[in-house]
């Protein structure tokens, strides 16, 4: 038996029974979930210190949709000032 996961590293632990297709999207969330992040404040999503709560995907600070948002707004504020 071998000592350690070749190619499938945090998803060993589920062995073959799922697959690799299912393996790989779980391999996915499971490493964005057990990452740092640090909030552009100073914390993550809710930070004792400075009090601040910001909004955010189940395992990432910023989604897709947030990520667009948040650009546009940025881009309307430009035009705004000019």
């Amino acid at each position: 038996m071998a000592k350690h996961t070749k190619k499938v590293s945090i998803v060993g632990k589920y062995g073959t029974y799922y697959g690799a297709s299912l393996q790989k999207m779980v391999k996915k969330i499971e490493i964005s979930q057990h990452a740092k992040y640090t909030c552009s404040f100073c914390g993550i999503w809710h930070c004792g210190s400075c009090m601040k709560t910001l909004a955010g995907g189940a395992w990432t600070y910023n989604i897709t949709s947030a990520v667009t948002v948040t650009s546009a707004i940025r881009r309307l504020k430009e035009l705004k000032d000019q």
